[in-house]
């Protein structure tokens, strides 16, 4: 079983600034929660000499090679002919690999596979080859010596799911052991905050771990544990859960939750209840992510994008006195807000936003980053004012969280004083 790995990227978007390297980050939580630590990063253009330099050099220097992209059927997709070359082992041709790119083309596309799709379909010899539903590129993985290659698509979601259910199992089982992990999402505290409660449960040992992840106006930390089999890994983890749910209290708001829009439309089904939003700054990123989970029909009744005085007036009867005297950047403007899209909708809660995100502030001397939300609720109005701080992007990003998180509390009684 490979102890250290590196991830290289492959195509020359990637170099240019075109394209975002997110299948790199996401490998290296997947395998450091898999218990191989990563030791490099490396992106490589379109060719295939600088490819099997980049080989050599990292089979130096890590037991696992981890390839992204360059598996598709055009000229420039050199990935499996740079690797095999580096690597001494030959390619060969693969019959139920072309008869799997025919069946999705079949399927999926509703026409004959192209004849340049068959070159999809050669493989190193003796790999074990990973099947992609959900796209043409078939992956695999191979031993040449002392070094494993892996070959995954470039596309984020094929990458992802071939990572999920190929790569793990063939490493869990090269191991002769199971891995299994939790995502824990947290959100109220900072990064600091959460380690300076948990440090002394922070990668507990080798068989089970736990370590945090920053993301935008969040923490997400990975608990993961290798056992003999999927109950021997929960029996490792369940009384870290426990302690770490006693420390962060509300602010840990999912287990292996997509987001908090995912919590608060479970939380709205099991209550029988329909949200609906009215949206500034954030420009519809709540209904956005509340559309993103499948069956969200089933509690989001729908949104208004209120960017303009003219629209909360017109849509959601925001009086134009109110906007007048307060500003649309105020707390009585987004609890009225919040009250025109229940109204409007017929929803039984209804969230709005209304703020900055700059780049400048407004001419009542709000900064940037000045954002209130509300939620109107059949006991009433719940206000947040926010001082957010930030690019354009994240202070949407942060409005959107804290949003929904005033959902999620209001479900879980756990709203916090003052709102």
């Amino acid at each position: 079983m490979p102890r250290t790995a590196e991830i290289i990227a492959v195509g020359s978007e990637l170099l240019s600034g075109g394209v975002t390297n997110t299948n790199a980050s996401f490998l290296s939580e997947l395998l450091t929660a898999a218990g191989v630590a990563v030791l490099y990063h490396t992106a490589v253009g379109d060719d295939a000499a600088r490819l099997e330099s980049a080989v050599h050099a990292a089979r130096r220097r890590a037991e696992l090679l981890v390839f992204t992209g360059g598996l598709g059927p055009t000229y420039d997709d050199m990935t499996k002919t740079a690797v095999c070359a580096a690597l001494d082992t030959p390619l060969v041709f693969h019959p139920e690999a072309e008869a799997e790119i025919r069946r999705y083309f079949d399927t999926v596309f509703h026409r004959e596979m192209p004849e340049c799709n068959l070159q999809q379909a050669y493989l190193p010899q003796g790999c074990t080859v990973f099947h992609n539903p959900v796209g043409t590129a078939p992956g695999c993985a191979f031993t040449a010596g002392e070094t494993t290659a892996v070959l995954l698509p470039g596309v984020p979601r094929e990458c992802r799911y071939m990572a999920e259910h190929c790569l793990l199992p063939y490493l869990e089982q090269r191991r002769g052991q199971t891995v299994r992990a939790h995502e824990l999402r947290i959100f109220g505290m900072t990064e600091p905050q959460v380690q300076e409660l948990l440090n002394d449960l922070l990668r507990q040992g080798e068989d089970v771990t736990l370590a945090p992840y920053a993301k935008t106006g969040e923490v997400t930390l990975r608990l993961s544990a290798r056992g003999a089999d999927e109950a021997a890994c929960e029996a490792l983890m369940q009384p870290l859960l426990a302690q770490v749910r006693v420390r962060l209290g509300s602010c840990l708001y999912g287990v292996d939750v997509a987001g908090l829009e995912e919590v608060v439309l479970r939380l709205c089904r099991e209550r029988g209840l329909t949200l609906a939003a009215a949206e500034s700054c954030t420009g519809g990123l709540i209904a956005k992510r509340l559309t993103d989970i499948p069956g969200a029909s089933q509690v989001f009744l729908g949104g208004v994008v209120s960017y303009t005085n003219h629209v909360k007036e017109q849509v959601l009867r925001v009086p134009a006195a109110l906007l007048e005297r307060c500003g649309a950047v105020s707390a009585p403007v987004a609890r009225a807000m919040a009250l025109g899209a229940r109204v409007l909708t017929g929803a039984d809660l209804a969230l709005s936003v209304t703020g900055l995100a700059g780049p400048d502030g407004d001419e009542r001397g709000n900064p940037v980053g000045t954002v209130f939300t509300a939620l109107a609720a059949p006991e009433g109005v719940f206000v947040r004012q926010l001082a957010l701080g930030g690019d354009r992007a994240r202070i949407r990003t942060l409005s959107a969280h804290h949003a929904l998180d005033m959902a999620r509390r209001y479900l879980t009684h756990q709203m916090t004083e003052g709102e």
